[in-house]
């Protein structure tokens, strides 16, 4: 039996307790809306490669929401150094009690270079890139 090739993009689906309000937030990190329907209470945003859909959840409590998406970037740390500062040019609050907030990049003991945001809605999306390999 021949293994199917998976190709394509993966997206995570994450509630929004208000579509318009998703939109605004994350047009401000450079997404756009690809596709929004209203009537179904779904959303898709897009940014380059990079792709999220949110469904509509009026209840969803932010500091009990269990969603996150990990956007692995190519490129190395300085890539992931480069969209924390763009994120903060935004002016997400860094207080680490806000919600959205937005977390300083961190170098990791697996080897990746991360930085986390939090919107308003608790999703977690942890950004990420392997370390370069220091020759020692």
């Amino acid at each position: 039996m021949s293994r199917t090739v998976l190709t394509g993009r993966l997206a995570p689906i994450m509630p929004s307790r208000d579509l318009p309000s998703t939109i605004a937030f994350y047009a401000a990190l450079g997404f756009t809306a690809d596709a929004h329907y209203p009537d179904d209470g779904y959303l898709i945003l897009v940014r380059d490669e990079a792709e999220l859909h949110f469904f509509h959840a009026p209840d969803t409590d932010p500091l009990s929401t269990a969603h996150a998406v990990y956007l692995r970037l190519d490129g190395g740390a300085h890539v992931v150094d480069a969209l924390h500062e763009e994120w903060r040019g935004t002016g997400v609050s860094e207080d680490p009690y806000a919600t959205p907030r937005l977390v300083e990049p961190d170098d990791t003991v697996y080897g990746m270079r991360e930085f986390a945001l939090v919107d308003a809605d608790g999703n977690l999306l942890r950004i990420g890139a392997v370390l370069e390999a220091t020759e020692g």
